[in-house]
């Protein structure tokens, strides 16, 4: 009965919307003209529905002021593509082995596809977005990973982020969509496949921006990983080694909390790593003070 008067009594949908709205205010009025990267992939690529979401979130905050950088991966795309042109995916301690015949295959699905795919999007949605790879304007400049001694291609690391094109975009009111392939470092006419959890902490470190965040396919950071009950909100930086000792965090959020640590050494106030799967997760985070996710601090 109470959720049915709640659906046909419209002065208790307004009271609600208009409390939302009145929660939201303050924070509105502290992210507007700041800058915020948001690290894109996960489920919340696959899912047609969420991929939605994520792309009216990010026009809302651009329309109303908010300075958004999204920088995309695209792992199951692009194993996707290597599956059909009959050439296995192969990985070297974590990360993809990458010869020259699979770089081009990174750079058509990453840059060719997958970017112009999230640029429309965008468009669609009423954001004014443009995309840009690394290579463009000398984003980002890469060097060989050398990995333990095991050769892993044309697989790099970011040594230089160069964010003007990006700022230049920023202030005419675009949002920039990077996609994480680098040009070699000067003289080394490669290019590379970079990481794009770590890409897109050293770009938001270049932009000094006031939040990064990584939206994933995981609640965040739990004590049992059976019960997303046990998210931990909130970590500070001192927590962490110990955290890593007894197991809390393991697999594959280690390298996601790795780029949080990056970005904070970087100077970047608020970093956090949230589920891409629950519908307007970035809203959520930027204007309540519920929050989702882990927050490292």
């Amino acid at each position: 009965m109470e959720e049915n008067s709640q659906k046909t009594d419209p002065r208790l949908d307004n009271e609600h919307w208009a409390d939302v709205l009145v929660q939201a205010l303050p924070y509105f009025k502290q992210w507007v003209g700041k800058i915020v990267v948001v690290k894109y992939g996960g489920n919340a690529m696959l899912n047609e529905e969420l991929k939605a979401d994520v792309m009216e979130d990010i026009v809302l905050l651009s329309t109303i002021g908010i300075h958004v950088v999204l920088v995309h991966g695209g792992g199951p795309e692009i194993n996707n593509m290597l599956s059909r042109v009959g050439k296995e995916s192969k990985f070297v301690n974590g990360l993809r082995y990458t010869d020259s015949e699979t770089m081009e295959i990174v750079q058509m699905v990453l840059t060719g596809k997958l970017n112009k795919d999230i640029v429309g999007l965008l468009l669609q949605n009423g954001g004014k977005a443009v995309g840009l790879s690394g290579v463009d304007s000398g984003l980002l400049r890469a060097k060989k990973i050398d990995k333990d001694g095991a050769d892993l291609g044309y697989v790099g690391e970011v040594t230089e982020v160069n964010p003007d094109i990006i700022q230049s975009l920023l202030a005419q009111g675009f949002i920039p969509v990077v996609s994480t392939v680098a040009l070699g470092e000067q003289g080394d006419y490669n290019r590379y496949n970079i990481n794009a959890d770590t890409a897109a902490a050293k770009i938001a470190i270049a932009l000094k921006a006031e939040k990064f965040v990584q939206l994933t396919n995981v609640p965040g950071v739990l004590k049992d990983i059976n019960d997303p009950k046990t998210l931990l909100q909130r970590i500070q930086v001192s927590e962490i080694d110990s955290l890593i000792k007894d197991g809390t965090i393991a697999g594959g959020m280690i390298p996601k909390i790795e780029c949080c640590l990056l970005a904070r050494e970087g100077g970047v106030p608020r970093t956090h790593i949230i589920d891409g799967r629950v519908p307007h997760s970035l809203l959520i985070e930027m204007f309540s003070d519920r929050g989702i996710g882990t927050m490292i601090y």
